[in-house]
Parts: structure tokens; C-alpha cells; sequence
């Protein structure tokens, strides 16, 4: 039998299982195959008869079961699985998770549905409207069918405000600038709920804490005019006085160390403190005032705002002090129409250890565990600070890379002290949600590099971290400190530093200094987007204001050093831009697009090799090695004879990835990728033909495609990939795309190209 005879009795086998769906059913069922809405009449526009229509077919209720050219593959699927004897194992998942349970037309409601038509018709303009409703069978097949006759549309003619002399009514009046309800607009009950929300909405910034969109009423006038009705927004006779009645702010009470089932709440002079408009019940005095002051938004005599309320809850969630904040606000006893604000904070345990063993991967393909034991104080020193302090040590080993036997041993410790408000000369007020940080850290990594060298790195910054919101993220770091000595370096890495001297800069001493500056944007977290982004771009100064000031010029001779190491001089931009594309419920595109640049001045020739850029390996470019690739179409591998290959660095950067990811079964996903980019040097490096960067630079780039495995395992994601290049920069031009070359059965191919990545988590 040929190829194409086997296709087509295959799916005429499918076809005709399809088909049989309707001998599984029980004895009286038929199967229900949807619902046809026709709308007709003479008095809607075609536009709108066709936008009716569209909308109408979503609220009809059941869906029947899906189908694929006509045919229910699912439904077959549930079914021939049969009924499985334990709620687990393959049969069950094949039955609830791949098939699909079958929709009877017993299930569907013809006046129902036909009811829903008829208040949806009308509460859109379409008054006196008329619906029917019919079914029709075939054999074990049944079909409902809706007729919708809308009659001519209504729209408004007038929207009319409250009139009357009272607060509440000339409060609402105010609010009409913006309404949602507009002249000759179609009617349409859903906007004016909306607008019944968006007033309530309007009147909780202006102190009507009581009010609710219930307490308003928009009546409905048909007889102003054909076709046309007027719109009369009004407070319900019913409304309390409390609703009507604008409140401002009295006392602000703050309990910061409320327990539950425990008498917190008990007051005594000894227990409470007036700090400006505040007062503080606390007897333990465990929180400086002003972290208060600073936390919430409202002012005694305010009028009580909505925006401040939850501005302030938020301010106080985010401080991560504590553990449960909740609020009330109680009509005071004072004269007039005030209110007690009352804020009951549990806090954290102020002290805690946390011992954590990790397994990690970074992008040089080194794979490997490390033990932390963090120490947290999160009231160092009464102003809701946050002291951390942490020693780490770990083993990494690289897997598929080109320096396997190298391993790397690390430990060392970092100490980072938090404030939650931004410490400068001058006061600064964030009017945000998020509280803004103050950040500073001293950290120290000593670093072994077995059968090479051992290098020391001290750390220090001091900085600001700010949100906008939950979508924008800023982070300045007035200063950067870096300063890199290394040691017990070996007579094997001396040696392969007089074939290549680049390698000799990987053990230069570093001093690097200066601020530097991110800015992160997200939506992400929104889950229902079908289009979700991620950006992150950040600038490196370093050096710059002492290169200024001392005059250094290197290409002069006059190298300015401290602490006799020449402080590094230079300017480093990169961008990081991804785009995740839903395509259903379990599978997505991601991409990301790398740009990045780096030009060392003034008191440095090049780029620090530690702020250089690297492409290559597992979260890079997968089909070949890590830092293995460029710069430009330079070859390091064929010009090093040596087991150990060195990173490959350069002063440019442009990556590409897109990845196709999807669920396969249970805990296991799924991905397609395809990986292109490269490196390059601003300046020629005669050590290194063809490394500089040019107009021909897309001519040079990497390409490599591959699949792999996601175990997702929820506390963390293994993922192995295996890819293979199908374009090599470093071969002559004309020969540099190998896809033709591709040769999976060939054993010395695979050795030559396939490349195995072990790894933890997502790429991007």
C-alpha cells in the first residue's frame, strides 16, 4: 500500500470513529451539535444585526462539544477511554484531561436561552423586541435555533444631573463632566451601571465613605421623542443620611502590634504615644513613629479619600514588617461628620534563619549546588529596616561546555540593610502604593577556579528602589563599588596566557566605581493577556565624574590609580525586550531581543573583561558552548590548540530567541526554539581577525534551533535542551548556513554539533 493510500484510510478511520460518537450514548439522550441565531428584521442596520449576533452567540448556554472539521475527536477520545477504575493513571487522563464529556440536548433550555436573547436584546436599545426559540433532530443529533427581531434602536436624547440644592445632589452633578452616558449614544443598560459605579467611584474621593452605586437610581423617560429617551440620574428616597454625608478624618489610631485573641487593644497612658496627627497604642514601643507618618496618606481634618484609603493599606502590606493589616473606619464621637481611622497591624517575627540548599545554572553552562544561611532582622534598628545577612558556599561544574574539568568553588557572604523610605539630604514622598527602599550592601566572594586561578571580589552600593506601580520598577544606584584582585594563579593559566594574551585581562585587577541606573516594565502578571511584555534596560557610568575630574586619559599615558589599581572608565547600555504570545491555555510563543553596547574611555582602553558582554549557552545561544561564540567571525577554538578554551568577550551584543513552548503531559512541557545573535569589539584586536564590528554584522550572526523538556516540579523547573547550529559565523562567507549539513545519524556530526544543556529554570 503506498504513503499516500495508508494517509487516507487512516483518516477515513478517524472520520467514521468520529462519526460513531452518537452509538455511545444512553438510551433516550441525543446529542446536542449548537445553536444557530439568525437576526432579522427591517428596522436594525445590517451593522447592527451583525454585531447583535456576535454578541448573542456567547450567552447561549450549553456549548456543545468542540469539533475540528466538523468532527468531535475529543468526545471520541472520552469515550473510548471508557470508565476508568482509579481516578488517576493514563486511562483517567486520557477520559477528563484529552477527551471532552458529551453535551445532551436534555441539558439545553430553549426558554432559558430564549428569555436571556430577549433581556439582552432590549436592555441594549432594541425595546418591544421579539425572540422565539426552536429545535431540530437528526437521528441522535439535535440542533437548537433562535430568532431575534429586534425593533428599532433607541438612543439618548438627555442626560439629566441632579438639580436639587443638596450636597450629595450637587456632588453628583459635579461628577457629570466625565459620565459614561453621552447624547446619542444607544441606550444600553450595561453603561449605565457602569456609570452608577464610576459616580460612587467619583464621591469616595470627596468623603462619602458610606455611599454605595445602589443608592442611585437612573430612571428612563421613552415619551421625550421618537425613538429617544432621556436618562435622569437620581438619588434613591431611601438613601440613609449616613450615604448622603461627606466625612472628613478625625483621630488616626495605629495598634502596631495587634494579635488576635490576645487584649492588644487594651489602652493605657503608659501604652500610647501622639506623634503629629497620629496615635500610637503601643506599650512595647516597637516601631519608631515616623514609620507611620510616612505610611499613611490621610491627615487629620482630611476628607476621607478612597485613593488614600487603599494607598495606605498597600503602603503598610509593602513595608514586609507585617503579617496581617486590615483597617476601620468608625464614625467619631466628636461634633460633626468625622470619622476614626483605626489601623490593627500584626507584625512578623522580627528575627529569623533560614537555611536554604539550592541547585542553580548561569549562562556559562555551569551546573552545580550551594548551601545559604540567611539571618533576617526585619526592625533593625526600630524604623521597619530590614538587615540581612547571608553566607553562601557552593560546588558548580560545567555540563557541554568547553572547559569541562574546571570546576568552580565558591563562598563568601553579603549584608544588606533596607530602609523603607528614601534616605537623602532633602525629604522626598513617593505617591505610590509601593513604598520606596533605600538599599546598601557590602559583600565579599572568594572564587576558585580549580587548575587556574583563585579570584577575590569585594562589593559595595548604595542606591533607591522605586515603583511607580505594579507594572513599572525603577532602581538607581548612586554608587557601585567592584574591586576584583586575583591569586594562586597557575602555572597552566600562565602558560595559556602566552598563546593568548586576552586571557590575561580575566585576572587583571578590576576597580570599578560609579552609579548605575534600570528601569523594568512588566505586565506579565496579567494573566489573561494574550499579548504580555517584559522590558528591562540599564546604564553603567562608571568612572566617568573621577575621569573627569583627574583629567585621565590613557591613550596620553596618563593613567590615574587608586590604591595602585587604575580605576575602570566607561559607559554600558543594554536592553532586554521580551514578548510572551498566548496561544491557549497551555502553550505560548516567547521571544526576547537583546541590544547592548559598551565604549571604554578616558582612563581605560577596553571594557573590564567582568563588564564585557557573552553570548552562548543554556539561557543564550543553546546550539553552541558557552561564551563560545565571536566575537564577530573570529574562531577562538581554532586558534587555541590548548584543552581549555577562554570566554569569548566583546563590546557589543545582539541576541534573538523565540521559543514555542507547550504542555505535553502532566508535569512535563514541551519547547521548538530557534537562538541567533553574536558579539563584537568596537576597535580592531589583531589577536582577534574579524572580531570588530561592521556593516556586515548580520551576515555574521550565530543561528542554532533545538527541543527540549520542561520538568516542572512547581518548586523548581528542570529543563534539558538539545540543539545543533545551522549557521556558523566563523566559516568562510558562502559557507556559512550547515543546515544542509545537518546529519543526526552520523556519529561524528552529533559529537561536532549536538549540544546537550542541562539547566533550572526558563531560559527568559
Amino acid at each position: 500500500m503506498s504513503k499516500s493510500s495508508l494517509l487516507y484510510c487512516l483518516f477515513l478511520g478517524v472520520l467514521i470513529s468520529s462519526c460513531s460518537n452518537t452509538r455511545f450514548l444512553p438510551e433516550g439522550e441525543l446529542l446536542y451539535t449548537g445553536a444557530s441565531i439568525k437576526v432579522e428584521g427591517k428596522e436594525a442596520t445590517s451593522k447592527q444585526k451583525k454585531e447583535l449576533k456576535n454578541q448573542l452567540k456567547e450567552l447561549v448556554r450549553p456549548k456543545p462539544n468542540a469539533t475540528i472539521l466538523g468532527l468531535r475527536p475529543k468526545l471520541y477520545i472520552y469515550n473510548i477511554a471508557g470508565t476508568p477504575k482509579k481516578d488517576k493513571g493514563f486511562r483517567h487522563w486520557l477520559k477528563n484531561k484529552v477527551g471532552e464529556a458529551p453535551v445532551y440536548f436534555s441539558k439545553v433550555d430553549l426558554e432559558y436561552n430564549k428569555s436571556v436573547l430577549q433581556n439582552f436584546t432590549e436592555n441594549s436599545g432594541y425595546f418591544n423586541a421579539r425572540t422565539s426559540a426552536d429545535s431540530t433532530r437528526r437521528g441522535k443529533k439535535a440542533s437548537a435555533e433562535y430568532l431575534v427581531k429586534p425593533a428599532k434602536r433607541y438612543t439618548i436624547k438627555d442626560v439629566k444631573f441632579p438639580t436639587d440644592s443638596s450636597v450629595i445632589g450637587k456632588a453628583i452633578r459635579n461628577t457629570g463632566r466625565r459620565s459614561l452616558l453621552k447624547k446619542d449614544q444607544p441606550y444600553n443598560l450595561e453603561i449605565i451601571k457602569q456609570e452608577r459605579i464610576r459616580i460612587d467611584g467619583r464621591l469616595k474621593e470627596k468623603g462619602y465613605y458610606y455611599f454605595n452605586p445602589d443608592y442611585i437610581i437612573v430612571q428612563v423617560d421613552s415619551t421625550v421623542a421618537d425613538h429617544k429617551v432621556d436618562l435622569i440620574v437620581k438619588v434613591k428616597d431611601q438613601t440613609p443620611e449616613l450615604a448622603e454625608t461627606p466625612y472628613k478624618i478625625n483621630k488616626i489610631v495605629v495598634y502596631p502590634n495587634y494579635s488576635i485573641g490576645i487584649d492588644s487593644l487594651k489602652d493605657n497612658s503608659k501604652s500610647i504615644k501622639k506623634y503629629k496627627d497620629l496615635t500610637i497604642v503601643d506599650s512595647t514601643n516597637m516601631f519608631k513613629p515616623y514609620v507611620f507618618e510616612r505610611a499613611l496618606n490621610f491627615n487629620k481634618n482630611d476628607f476621607y479619600n478612597r485613593t488614600d484609603h487603599n494607598l495606605t493599606l498597600n503602603r503598610l502590606v509593602n513595608l514586609g514588617t507585617f503579617k496581617f493589616v486590615k483597617n476601620q473606619f468608625m464614625v467619631s464621637d466628636t461634633t460633626g461628620n468625622y470619622l476614626d481611622a483605626i489601623y490593627f497591624l500584626t507584625p512578623l517575627p522580627k528575627k529569623s534563619l533560614r537555611l536554604e540548599l539550592l541547585a542553580k545554572t548561569n549562562s556559562a553552562n555551569y551546573t552545580g549546588t550551594e548551601l545559604n544561611l540567611n539571618w533576617s532582622n526585619r526592625n533593625a534598628i526600630g524604623g521597619a529596616e530590614l538587615l540581612t545577612i547571608s553566607t553562601f558556599a557552593g560546588v558548580e561544574v560545567q555540563v557541554a561546555g568547553q572547559n569541562n574539568g574546571f570546576n568552580v568553588y565558591r563562598f563568601g557572604g553579603e549584608a544588606n540593610l533596607i530602609w523603607p523610605r528614601l534616605v537623602a539630604p532633602f525629604k522626598l514622598h513617593s505617591a505610590t502604593g509601593f513604598v520606596p527602599k533605600t538599599k546598601f550592601t557590602l559583600g565579599y566572594e572568594y572564587q576558585n577556579r580549580t587548575k587556574l586561578y583563585s579570584l577575590q571580589t569585594f562589593k559595595g552600593s548604595f542606591g533607591y528602589l522605586w515603583k511607580e506601580n505594579e507594572r513599572k520598577e525603577h532602581l538607581l544606584n548612586v554608587t557601585e563599588i567592584t574591586f576584583a584582585s586575583p591569586q594562586n594563579v597557575t602555572q597552566l593559566y600562565k602558560d595559556q596566557i602566552l598563546i593568548n594574551e586576552s586571557l590575561g585581562k580575566v585576572i587583571e585587577k578590576q576597580l570599578i566605581f560609579g552609579p548605575t541606573y534600570s528601569y523594568t516594565y512588566t505586565n506579565t502578571a496579567q494573566k489573561r493577556k494574550k499579548n504580555t511584555f517584559y522590558y528591562k534596560g540599564t546604564v553603567d557610568l562608571a568612572g566617568n565624574i573621577a575621569g573627569l575630574v583627574t583629567g585621565a586619559n590613557i591613550k596620553k599615558g596618563d593613567t590615574i590609580n587608586i590604591f595602585k589599581v587604575p580605576f575602570s572608565q566607561f559607559i554600558k547600555i543594554e536592553n532586554d525586550f521580551r514578548h510572551y504570545y498566548k496561544l491557549g491555555r497551555d502553550s505560548q510563543l516567547a521571544s526576547r531581543l537583546i541590544v547592548g553596547a559598551g565604549y571604554a574611555f578616558g582612563n581605560s582602553r577596553e571594557m573590564p573583561f567582568i563588564k564585557q558582554f557573552f553570548i552562548g549557552g543554556t539561557n543564550s545561544l543553546r546550539a553552541f558552548r558557552a561564551r563560545s561564540v565571536g566575537p564577530g567571525t573570529f574562531d577562538g577554538a581554532a586558534t587555541n590548540t590548548s584543552t581549555f578554551l577562554p570566554d569569548q568577550s566583546g563590546d557589543i551584543k545582539l541576541e534573538f530567541n523565540t521559543e514555542y513552548r507547550a504542555k505535553i503531559y502532566g508535569l512535563v512541557k514541551g519547547a521548538l526554539f530557534l537562538d541567533a545573535g553574536n558579539i563584537w569589539l568596537l576597535n580592531e584586536d589583531p589577536e582577534k581577525p574579524g572580531a570588530k564590528f561592521s556593516k556586515k554584522f548580520m551576515s555574521e550572526l550565530a543561528i542554532g534551533a533545538g527541543a527540549g523538556l520542561r520538568f516542572d516540579f512547581s518548586f523548581l523547573i528542570l529543563r534539558t535542551d538539545f540543539a545543533f547550529p545551522i549557521r556558523k559565523p566563523y566559516l568562510s562567507e558562502g559557507n556559512r548556513w550547515v543546515l544542509d549539513k545537518v546529519d543526526f545519524g552520523s556519529g561524528s556530526w552529533r559529537k561536532e554539533n549536538l549540544i546537550f544543556n542541562l539547566a533550572i529554570g526558563y531560559p527568559f
